[in-house]
């Protein structure tokens, strides 16, 4: 099913883009410059696939210097720019737009400095999160946010969505993981934050510009934080006879002091569609499964297999089953990290959500979703990172049934009512984007959004950093004061939707 499509441009339209795309080419010569229908087509949409839209032009700098250039150029000629790191972000965020250059950061793909004495990596934005991993591992150590996507998925992206992982529990979150950057603001000028040290004196930036989509400026540097290795990590696969009995689980685990280095939960479509892909020894006679990972020690980790063995007995358990080898370990992580992939074997479409909620809730909102789905219609398979309440619903529909599409989105839209609703918000790590924009109003009043914006206002006035991203359609910085919210309408009427 495929959205409007727009009018073809213009002379002047034509006129002006080959004025840019010629300038494009003399900032970042050789093949830089991707500018033809047939080869833009590759970067139209990013991992929320359900809308698309070719850009005006895409551009991969090399250097820092010609980012500063591009910017600087935009800057002074009023034309928009969307960042984009690998694509992989599943909210929007890296949407183009048919009349803003698209920034693609793919070639910036190094790592700059391995410091193990200072337990940090200096690496270019388009390294990807495994990457990382893989450089320093050989020393014993690793870069602890492990999204599912993180063959792919490049560290800026991680910034710019604040990414996390399994292993986000105990370990934190891109944010937690992060001591500098280095970017570039709308106006061409390169800025440093924080750096190898602990802290930054002066304003918490750093944070601020960690989860900010690519609103504020171009991450062209980061530096993360690397942790040695546990001494001992074992994970447990076990399953239950309900979803709510799980999600009991796990708040009777974190109640009981008990911080695992991971806490995943799946239910019945998900394990299925997991075990038919990668085979990975998950009970199929069980309608929901929590994957505990307890690291540490070797008897303090003894001890707490124990413990959240007693829990899940209290709670009913049908099956329990520890890791006996780091290689078993890792297959009951594979079939959890190919979760995604596996149920697109089983439905022509998924909408993959993403929000968060206290875990005591767990019981409620799984119960809920079951209700919605009954209401809409449509399978729902839970993916998610149980231990911090972050959910992952993939709603199953087919595109090519007229109104599908649609339902999908309006029960994804429940969803993420429910969870503001019992107390929870509406993202955890993919951002708002596109997909939730027109949801912030649920969460945020106007004065809130109104302050929000102000922050962009400081950074990028004219707001050509990935304009009509996060927030709803607002006026500009100037008219500040008398700023309204316009719900539930797209500033920019060429997106496709598919």
């Amino acid at each position: 099913m495929s959205g409007p499509h727009m009018p073809a441009p213009d002379a002047a339209t034509l006129k002006k883009r080959d004025e840019i795309v010629a300038d494009m080419r003399i900032i970042v010569p050789g093949e830089g410059v991707v500018a033809t229908d047939r080869e833009m087509r590759a970067f139209e949409s990013d991992g929320l696939t359900a809308y698309r839209q070719m850009p005006l032009v895409v551009v991969l700098p090399e250097t820092v210097a010609q980012v500063s250039r591009i910017l600087k150029y935009c800057h002074e000629r009023n034309i928009r720019v969307v960042p984009r790191g690998s694509g992989t972000s599943l909210s929007g965020g890296a949407l183009p737009l048919q009349d803003a250059v698209l920034l693609v950061m793919s070639r910036f793909n190094r790592i700059l400095d391995t410091d193990f004495a200072n337990r940090a990596v200096v690496a270019q934005p388009g390294v990807t999160n495994l990457g990382i991993t893989q450089a320093v591992e050989h020393a014993g150590f690793y870069y602890a946010p492990d999204p599912s996507s993180q063959i792919a998925c490049s560290i800026g992206g991680n910034v710019a969505e604040n990414s996390g992982g399994v292993h986000c529990l105990k370990y934190g979150l891109t944010a937690n993981n992060i001591l500098g950057i280095e970017m570039v603001l709308m106006n061409g000028e390169v800025v440093r934050l924080g750096g190898k040290h602990l802290d930054a004196e002066g304003y918490d930036l750093l944070g601020l510009m960690t989860g900010s989509e690519g609103l504020l400026g171009v991450v062209t540097e980061v530096t993360v934080r690397i942790l040695q290795k546990p001494e001992t990590a074992r994970a447990m696969l076990i399953g239950f006879p309900s979803s709510e009995q799980a999600g009991q689980c796990v708040a009777d685990i974190i109640g009981a002091g008990i911080i695992p280095g991971g806490m995943e939960m799946m239910d019945r479509p998900a394990i299925h569609a997991a075990e038919d892909f990668v085979h990975a020894g998950y009970p199929l006679d069980v309608e929901a499964l929590l994957i505990v990972e307890l690291d540490g020690p070797q008897a303090e980790v003894d001890h707490l297999i124990e413990r959240v063995e007693q829990l899940a007995a209290q709670n009913g358990c049908m099956t329990s089953r520890v890791s006996h080898s780091d290689e078993e370990r890792l297959t009951f992580w594979a079939g959890r990290k190919a979760a995604f992939p596996a149920v697109g074997r089983i439905s022509p479409d998924y909408y993959c959500m993403d929000g968060t909620i206290p875990r005591k809730e767990l019981p409620r909102v799984l119960s809920g979703m079951r209700e919605l789905s009954e209401k809409y219609g449509l399978r729902v398979a839970n993916v998610f990172h149980a231990g911090d309440g972050n959910l992952h619903p993939l709603i199953l529909y087919d595109a090519n049934r007229p109104g599908e599409l649609e339902k999908a989105e309006d029960f994804g839209a429940d969803i993420l009512r429910l969870c503001v609703e019992v107390g929870g918000v509406l993202t955890g790590e993919h951002g708002v984007g596109v997909e939730k924009r027109d949801l912030m109003p649920e969460m945020f009043s106007e004065d809130d959004l109104n302050q929000q914006i102000r922050v962009k206002c400081a950074f990028d006035p004219n707001h050509l950093l990935n304009p009509g991203k996060m927030f709803p359609q607002l006026h500009r910085c100037a008219e500040l004061g008398r700023m309204h919210i316009h719900r539930g309408q797209m500033p920019f009427p060429e997106l496709e939707r598919f």
